[in-house]
């Protein structure tokens, strides 16, 4: 079943648009796991089971488990939610955007390694670094275009023109460098 499919009928099955993210901080974990990073699988498998049947999509972020070595953890909460939660697909939150040899790299970490349903891309460097992913006949990407931190209008809200004299992308960004960053 393709990712697209298994979203349609999570969201038919659950009656719900609701994607759930595992940004599992330790810090902030409840008493009793509170500052624990070997409490993390524990901590992300209990909403998964909490909320399995009220979602369409689970997206576990892997940076909050690759900063506490905590990989072997989302691998453990990968195969957890196939079995337990085998109709809800998994968005694999990573946000990566390389070269295309590096992405090749990171597609078989987000589709092999970890088994995601579909990943989050930053699309910036260009094709290349999105076509790795296209290859997993049924994956999904998700494609950031417009995010919600403060710093996206940096870039994000800026107009392209092809009229000469106007600053290309990458010379703005280029600017910013130079100036208030």
């Amino acid at each position: 079943m393709t990712f697209l499919d298994m979203l349609r009928d999570a969201a038919a099955r659950n009656q719900s648009m609701l994607c759930v993210g595992l940004d599992p901080e330790p810090t902030r974990f409840p008493a009793g796991m509170q500052g624990d990073v070997r409490r993390i699988y524990d901590f992300c498998a209990a909403i998964v089971d909490a909320t399995a049947d009220l979602v369409c999509a689970f997206k576990p972020q892997i940076a909050y488990f690759a900063a506490h070595g905590a990989e072997d953890q989302l691998e453990r909460l990968m195969q957890h939610m196939r079995a337990n939660a085998p109709h809800v697909p998994v968005i694999l939150d990573a946000k990566r955007g390389d070269i295309g040899s590096t992405a090749e790299q990171y597609a078989r970490e987000a589709f092999e390694r970890y088994g995601a349903d579909a990943v989050t891309l930053s699309p910036f460097m260009g094709f290349d670094s999105v076509e790795p992913y296209l290859r997993y006949p049924g994956k999904g990407a998700f494609l950031l275009c417009r995010t919600s931190n403060p710093g996206g209008d940096d870039f994000q809200n800026q107009r392209l023109a092809s009229v000469d004299g106007q600053p290309l992308l990458y010379e703005h960004i280029a600017r910013l460098a130079q100036g208030p960053w």
